[in-house]
Order: structure tokens, then sequence, then C-alpha cells
């Protein structure tokens, strides 16, 4: 008797799983349609950004090369494209690329550059670091101490990736503008930061013999 209940059970059940596959098997297919075809969407667009990947990482060699090679105004050419068509990594790599480039031709234009890049919320900050380094060493020469300072002290913070550059050019820059205090500043950030380079610290230490000894009170 009680087999003969199961079997009942077996076939009401079937019947209702019948009945719900012929109320929603199209809601059901469409399911699994649309699951199978966001997958294949995002396998695709993996594959499409590999392979535009790849293509940026090339033409980024190649642009090296060239620059290497001394073939500046073809290198700059190469950057200038990546810069534009590139994916966003390897795109500004190469406007910093470019910028350089720039550089030895034009050095207002690379400041402007270099600028864009710095005032470019969407870069990283070490990027946008860099850039104000370069626009930095670009105008140590001919920019007053104030204007370096007001580009490149926000750089000087501590865990900044180019804070020992940023350092180092400020000290030069207030040495030349006879800023003795401010020269002095630079120069004790440097000596007293364990991590700046031996380079930069023997720069500080000649410049700090440059500079008068402090009064005595």
């Amino acid at each position: 008797m009680s087999e003969l209940f199961d079997e009942v059970d077996e076939e009401l059940r079937r019947e209702q799983l019948k009945k719900l596959w012929d109320r929603y098997s199209i809601f059901i297919i469409g399911a699994v349609v649309l699951i199978i075809a966001a997958v294949a969407g995002w396998r695709g667009y993996q594959y499409w950004e590999g392979k535009r990947a790849a293509e940026a990482g090339a033409a980024f060699e190649a642009a090296v090369t060239l620059a290497e090679q001394n073939k500046q105004t073809e290198a700059e050419a190469a950057f200038t494209k990546l810069a534009a068509d590139a994916p966003a990594g390897y795109r500004t790599l190469a406007r910093l690329r470019a910028a350089s480039e720039t550089a030895s031709r034009d050095p207002q234009a690379a400041i402007k550059l270099f600028d864009a890049i710095a005032a470019d919320g969407s870069v990283g900050q070490s990027e946008q670091d860099l850039a104000k380094t370069r626009s930095g060493l670009l105008l140590i020469d001919t920019a007053p101490y104030d204007e370096i300072r007001q580009r490149l002290e926000p750089v000087t913070a501590g865990g900044r990736a180019f804070r020992h550059t940023a350092r180092d050019l400020l000290a030069l820059s207030a040495w030349r503008a006879n800023d003795v205090a401010a020269a002095r500043q630079w120069v004790e950030l440097i000596m007293n930061d364990a991590e700046s380079p031996g380079s930069i610290r023997n720069r500080a230490e000649a410049l700090q013999a440059l500079l008068p000894p402090v009064a005595k009170s």
C-alpha cells in the first residue's frame, strides 16, 4: 500500500513540475540565454581588452626604441598617438613620455603637457607627482623660487614617491634665490630623512657647506 501512495505522490510531483514548466519555461529559457550571453560578452570584452593591451605594449616598445635611437620627432609622434588611443595604463605612460620628448625641442610646450597631467584627476598620484617634478626641473633655471615651491612643495610630503627629487630641486632653487632660510629648511629635511638617496644627500651636504652658519643667539 505504501508503494502505491509513493507512486501517486511521484505522479503528482511530475504533474506539478510539468505545470510549472509549461507556465515558466519561457522565463527560465530566457534567463539561461541571458546568462550565456553575459558570460560570452564578458569573455569577448576580456579578449578585446587583452588584445588592445598587447597592441599598445608593442607600440609603446616601438616608440621607446625610436627615442633610444634619438629619433625624437618620430618618438614624440608615436607617444602622442598612444596617449590618445591606448588603454588607460599605457595612455598615462605615453603622455609622460610624449612630454619628455617634447622637452628637448620646446621646454615650454613640455611644461604645459606635464602640467596637464599633474592636473588630471583621473591620473594616479605618483604619475601626477612625476609630472610636477619634471615641470619643476624644466623651470629650475628660469622660474622664481616661489613658483617652484608652489609646484613642488606638495610632492615633498612623507611617503610621496618623488619627494626626494622635489626637495633637492627646492633646496637648489631657494639657494639660487638667496633665500637662506628656505634652502636650509630643505637641506635639513633631506639630511634628516634616512631614505634620502646618496646622490641627493651628497648634494645637500655640498649646499649646506655653502650656506652661512646659523647665527648664535
